[in-house]
């Protein structure tokens, strides 16, 4: 009933959305050798696993800087679905992954291979 509830239900469309779109990256690039394309990928993988934080919506739901959850949850979806879009198109904004990996330095050996 914390995680999943009338007040952060909303939210579970799109992280199964992004966690679906994982999976895709996974395997249409598996084991990537390009560099700066294999920390984009390992960097949508470290963004799926910090908008999918139980934390969000325990906060969520215990009304409790609600705003700030639902924000960390917008934002990792949004940095996920700006870095897919460039993956997918070949063509990776290097400045835009920096940023977001210094943001995010959380989980430094993922591996996104891990939803191959």
């Amino acid at each position: 009933e914390v995680w999943l509830n009338y007040t952060n239900d909303y939210a579970h469309k799109y992280l199964h959305d992004i966690g679906n779109k994982m999976v895709e990256l996974a395997n249409k690039f598996p084991n990537e050798k390009d560099k700066t394309k294999k920390k984009a990928l390992n960097q949508c993988a470290r963004e799926v696993l910090l908008a999918q934080s139980s934390d969000w919506l325990f906060i969520i739901t215990n009304g409790t800087m609600v705003d700030y959850a639902k924000k960390r949850i917008k934002d990792h979806i949004g940095r996920f679905t700006k870095l897919y879009e460039q993956i997918k198109a070949d063509k990776i904004d290097e400045e835009f992954l920096k940023s977001i990996m210094k943001l995010d330095k959380i989980f430094p050996d993922i591996d996104y291979m891990i939803y191959y």
